[in-house]
């Protein structure tokens, strides 16, 4: 690549880290509901549906959140070729299905079947990277004696149901879709390799997802339905705008400039990138022109038609480039995350060869 635009400089790199590959990855998508049909429904506005130009998004029937991660998980542990794995971590940013209930249990039962720790992953919109980051370090750490390696599955699951959540209004100008996604990494093979990883938080505006809303003694306590707007709304009210967006700023570029510091790479050097699956006027803002990054080489046009997947946009968008065909040997990728908290992340994926499974229909998945 040798757009001036992109390139932002790279940062003194790093020693190179543990080499940490990526074996399979799998989504498990619901049909989709076009965005068309939810305004002749009364469901958005017109108008916001034309400022997101969002044309459908992925909804689920009767699949429970967990049982979509679990199903690509089992397909992502198919094309890694084994199922042994020494850690699973289950990212989800909405309900599961069951009150105080481990769904990363039932990820495991469904879908491994070991005594393997299994555990649950929160961060909203960027549970599916910091469940990513936890994995690097789990694999990083080395095996135990007599071990030659380890590999950890990495899923998300969702599904944006009535009452608790609104799909087309909870979160103006994102709008929300179910399904479930499934990686899995290991430290010894592998068709691409994590090659830089960083997640930096702003804890200072954690607020933004709480408002002015006292401590509730339960789920749904001040609204029936989840209103991001609302709180917001409450948090900027008493802040300077131009604060919070500096703080944000400084946090994403550093997540960014970490990464591609520890891959030895400039922005320059990405040839795709795997960003939030938002509406586009807030893909611009916060991502396209920020970093000068051509809306050609993400992945827009297919996440416009499957929608916010809470935790798992990054996860199903390198999986819908490398099944798909859409990257090769050699490609670098920059995956980008934000989640309320705030924390920001950001990995540089190399690809080193097109697996065997490339072209094959995603399991569940219908247009």
């Amino acid at each position: 690549m040798t757009d001036t635009d992109l390139d932002a400089g790279a940062a003194p790199a790093r020693p190179p880290a543990a080499d940490i590959r990526i074996a399979g990855c799998a989504a498990w998508l619901p049909p989709r509901a076009a965005v068309a049909d939810a305004v002749a429904a009364g469901l958005c506005d017109q108008a916001l549906a034309e400022t997101t130009g969002m044309l459908s998004v992925a909804v689920a029937q009767d699949e429970p959140a967990p049982e979509m991660a679990a199903r690509a998980a089992r397909s992502a542990l198919g094309r890694s070729g084994s199922a042994d794995v020494s850690l699973i971590l289950h990212a989800s940013f909405f309900y599961q299905g069951h009150d105080l209930w481990a769904p990363a249990s039932y990820v495991q039962r469904a879908a491994v079947g070991n005594q393997c720790p299994a555990v649950e992953v929160g961060q909203v919109s960027n549970g599916g990277m910091a469940a990513l980051g936890l994995a690097v370090d789990h694999l990083r750490a080395g095996p135990p004696a007599g071990e030659t390696g380890r590999r950890v599955l990495v899923t998300t699951g969702d599904a944006f149901r009535a009452p608790g959540f609104d799909r087309w209004r909870s979160d103006s100008g994102t709008f929300y879709g179910d399904g479930g996604t499934a990686l899995v990494l290991s430290s010894t093979e592998g068709f691409a390799r994590v090659r830089g990883l960083a997640t930096v938080s702003a804890p200072e505006l954690e607020g933004m997802h709480r408002g002015d809303d006292p401590f509730g003694s339960g789920p749904f306590s001040h609204r029936p339905v989840v209103d991001l707007d609302a709180c917001k709304k409450d948090f900027l009210a008493g802040r300077r705008v131009t604060r919070v967006i500096a703080t944000s700023a400084a946090a994403q570029d550093a997540s960014v400039e970490r990464a591609l510091a520890e891959a030895g790479v400039a922005l320059a050097d990405i040839d795709r990138f795997v960003l939030p699956h938002m509406g586009r006027k807030r893909l611009r803002a916060g991502f396209l022109t920020r970093f000068g990054i051509p809306e050609e080489r993400t992945t827009w046009e297919w996440s416009r038609r499957v929608g916010h997947l809470g935790a798992g946009d990054q996860i199903a968008g390198f999986d819908r480039l490398v099944t798909s065909g859409g990257v090769g040997a050699g490609d670098l990728l920059l995956w980008m995350s934000v989640g309320a908290g705030f924390t920001y992340s950001c990995a540089v994926v190399e690809v080193l060869e097109r697996p065997a499974w490339v072209g094959e229909a995603e399991p569940g998945d219908a247009v």
